[in-house]
C-alpha cells in the first residue's frame, strides 16, 4: 500500500476490513498552535514540528482517549519495571516467577477509534519484565484469549521453551496454561512476543512486550524508562499501518511530555516490533546519546541523535540534557511522525 493511501484511510473515513472499524472522523487529528489560531482542524498531512514554532500535529485539541477504560496508561508504562516474585533457590540463586495472562481487549488507541487487541496482561506493550544475568526465571502464562498463542522470548534458553508452535509445548490453546522456565541470559535488552502464524497478525494485534536482563555489575544509576515502538494496522489488510505509537496510544507524549532532570543521566530502552513496515527510527532533538545496540556491552557503538532499528532490533541510549525546555523525539519518518510516532521530554531544573 502507498503510504499516501494510509493517511487517506484515515482522512476520508474508510470502513476497517473485516472487523467493521470505521476509521477516522475529519475532526480526529489537529496541529495544536493551528487550532488556537484559527478553530478550525488543518491538513492533517502537515508535519510543522520542523518549523515554524509550531508544537506539530495530534489529536484535536480537547480530544483524548480514556486511558482509564483502555486499562493503561503510556505515561505510567514508561518507567514501570516488573521485577517478579522474588524467592531463593537451594544454594542461593534468585528465582523470579511471573503470571502473564492472554486476553482479548477493545482498545482506544485514537478518540473515537476502537482496535480489537490481542494482549499480555491487558496492555500494550505487554509488562516489562526485569531481572539479574544468571536469575532463574519461571513465566506462567495462561490463555485467556479465544485465540491460540505463545510466549516467545529472545535470548539463550532450551529449544523447548522457545514457545514455537511444533517444538516443546508449543501452542497455548485457549483456556490453557504452561510455564516457561529457563535462566536469564545474555545480559541485555530483549523482547517477548507470541510466534503463533499467521505470525505478523499476532504481533500487530498488540501481543508483545520488553525483557531486561541486567548485568552482574549493574549500570550506573540512571531515570530509566521503556520505549517499545510499534503501529495499528487499523484495516487489517496486512499491508500497512494507519497509526504509529510508542507505548500503546498514539500521540500521548504530545500530550504528557516526558519529564526529565537537567544533566541528569536518562537511560532509553528502546525496542522495535511494528509491524508491516521494513524499519522504524527514533530521533531527539537538540541533544546526543550514547548507543548500545542491543545492550549486550558495556561501551556505546555511536554518539548520535538518530538511530534506525529493524523489527525485533532495539538498542539502549543514554542522554544527559544539559539545557531546560521542551525537546521533540520522534521517527525520522514523516509519515510515521504524522500518524503518532512523536512526543516531547520537557526538561527541567
Amino acid at each position: 500500500m502507498k503510504q499516501s493511501s494510509r493517511r487517506g484511510f484515515l482522512v476520508g473515513g474508510a470502513v476497517a476490513g473485516a472487523a467493521g472499524l470505521a476509521l477516522g472522523s475529519t475532526r480526529l487529528f489537529d496541529t495544536q498552535a493551528a487550532a488556537q489560531q484559527s478553530g478550525d482542524p488543518p491538513h492533517r498531512g502537515t508535519h510543522t514540528g520542523h518549523g515554524g514554532g509550531v508544537e506539530g500535529p495530534t489529536f484535536r485539541v480537547g480530544e483524548m482517549v480514556d486511558h482509564e477504560a483502555n486499562g493503561f496508561d503510556p505515561t505510567e508504562i514508561l518507567r514501570d519495571f516488573d521485577y517478579g516474585k522474588v524467592s531463593r533457590l537451594p544454594g542461593g540463586r534468585t528465582l523470579r516467577e511471573w503470571e502473564i495472562y492472554a486476553s482479548d481487549e477493545d482498545v482506544e488507541v485514537a478518540p473515537g477509534v476502537t482496535f480489537p487487541a490481542w494482549t499480555f496482561n491487558s496492555r500494550i506493550p505487554g509488562p516489562t519484565l526485569r531481572c539479574a544475568e544468571g536469575d532463574r526465571l519461571r513465566v506462567t502464562f495462561v490463555n485467556g484469549s479465544d485465540h491460540p498463542h505463545t510466549m516467545h522470548f529472545h535470548g539463550i534458553h532450551p529449544a523447548d521453551m522457545d514457545g514455537v508452535p511444533g517444538i516443546g509445548r508449543g501452542v497455548i490453546d485457549p483456556g490453557d496454561s504452561f510455564t516457561y522456565e529457563f535462566d536469564a541470559t545474555p545480559f541485555g535488552l530483549h523482547l517477548y512476543h507470541c510466534h503463533v502464524g499467521p505470525l505478523a497478525e499476532h504481533i500487530a494485534r498488540g501481543m508483545y512486550g520488553t525483557f531486561i536482563v541486567d548485568p552482574p555489575q549493574p549500570r550506573p544509576a540512571a531515570d530509566e524508562m521503556v520505549m517499545v515502538m510499534h503501529g495499528f494496522n487499523t484495516t487489517f489488510d496486512g499491508e500497512g499501518n494507519q497509526l504509529y505509537a510508542v507505548n500503546g496510544i498514539p500521540f500521548h507524549y504530545m500530550h504528557e511530555p516526558v519529564e526529565v532532570k537537567r544533566n541528569a543521566l536518562v537511560r532509553i530502552y528502546l525496542v522495535n516490533v511494528l509491524e508491516y513496515d521494513p524499519i522504524n527510527s527514533f530521533h531527539l532533538h537538540g541533544n546526543f546519546f550514547e548507543y548500545y545496540p542491543t545492550g549486550t556491552r558495556l561501551t556505546p557503538t555511536e554518539f548520535t541523535d538518530t538511530v534506525v532499528q529493524a523489527q525485533g532490533q532495539r538498542g539502549i541510549c543514554e542522554v544527559r540534557f544539559p539545557h531546560p525546555g521542551k525537546f521533540m523525539f520522534h521517527a525520522h519518518k514523516t509519515e510515521f511522525a504524522d500518524l503518532g510516532w512523536m512526543g516531547f521530554f520537557e526538561v527541567t531544573e
